[in-house]
């Protein structure tokens, strides 16, 4: 007699087996994610020993300089940026050409994505020109302190400073906190940091495929490993250099493991179906809905992790968080 729940490869405790196969890029996309899709922007990651300072060093600076090169084809920003130092950490102010009177008294907190490692310095800047430029309104983009010499909690720490900074020229419910990756990882703890500090919460979050889960354990780790040509494999070296020993459920690490019933601000979740973090976008959406949080989840199809680099649907979806901007910051 067969056993139903082995046929198909379905095994009870080892889950299911799945022999190797090809995954066809879909007709329905448009054709520069079809192109995206077809080629890896960035190349496989080989990660040092944890106690190897010096390779994570040579590791980020070999990360960084691919993704300058991502980076260089970015049209001229138009408008300023100038940088202030705040507390231990760069803040860079993106100032558009052409602000609106009605965009005037509204900011963006950005934080940029790198697992915890990458994207630090001028690259925090290059990375929220489009933000800035597309919303006409300041963006204010943090280059939080990472490891190997700064591991957690100076990134939260680094966000606290910045966003009391910008309460000092900007009402809470002018700001909106975005982030994509670990920045979105990152902004949603800190919002729980800042609401645990009793400082006011900002008017809305923007979670880009956030890294809301350091314990790695949602199912799209599974599923997408190896699809996503993003983020192929799991984070786990940068993780544990990240969190230097704290335990990884802690809500300020893993946003995804707090209490979102005690408040937080209304929030645009975005991933997509061959995301390697689409689990960690999923279930953080549903444990806002739960709690009572107004959450927009948005799921691309076959958009790999933080998106396809100029596609139309890139497109798209920066037209879902402008217009979340304006719905929670006030209609221009």
């Amino acid at each position: 007699m067969k056993n139903p729940l082995r046929e198909g490869g379905l095994e009870r405790a080892g889950g299911l087996q799945l022999p190797a196969r090809s995954i066809p890029i879909p007709a329905h996309i448009s054709p520069e994610a079809q192109r995206a899709l077809a080629q890896s922007k960035l190349g496989a990651l080989e990660w040092p020993a944890l106690a190897d300072q010096a390779g994570w060093r040579r590791l980020i600076v070999e990360r960084n300089a691919a993704w300058a090169e991502l980076f260089r084809d970015l049209p001229p920003f138009p408008g300023t940026i100038e940088s202030l130092l705040v507390q231990e950490a760069t803040l860079f102010e993106l100032i558009p050409d052409a602000i609106p009177a009605v965009k005037q008294d509204r900011a963006i907190l950005y934080l940029h994505g790198g697992a915890y490692l990458f994207g630090g310095g001028e690259l925090a800047a290059k990375a929220a020109q489009m933000p800035a430029a597309l919303s006409g309104t300041r963006v204010f983009s943090l280059d939080y302190r990472m490891p190997p010499d700064h591991p957690f909690p100076a990134a939260i720490d680094d966000l606290v400073a910045a966003y009391r900074e910008l309460l000092t020229r900007y009402a809470p419910g002018k700001v909106v906190v975005a982030g994509i990756s670990a920045g979105a990882g990152l902004a949603a703890a800190g919002i729980l940091k800042l609401r645990d500090l009793g400082l006011p919460l900002p008017a809305g979050a923007i979670l880009l495929t956030p890294e809301a889960d350091l314990t790695e354990s949602g199912d799209s780790f599974e599923t997408n490993r190896g699809v996503d040509l993003v983020l192929r494999e799991r984070l786990t070296p940068s993780v544990l250099l990240y969190a230097a020993g704290h335990d990884l459920r802690d809500p300020y690490l893993s946003p995804l493991f707090g209490d979102f019933s005690r408040g937080f601000p209304p929030t645009l979740l975005v991933s997509g179906t061959r995301d390697l973090f689409l689990s960690n976008t999923v279930r953080l959406h549903r444990a806002l809905r739960k709690a009572g949080v107004r959450a927009d989840l948005h799921v691309f199809e076959a958009m790999p992790h933080g998106g396809f680099f100029g596609a139309p649907e890139d497109a798209e979806s920066m037209a879902e968080q402008l217009r979340f901007i304006d719905e929670v910051l006030g209609h221009s």
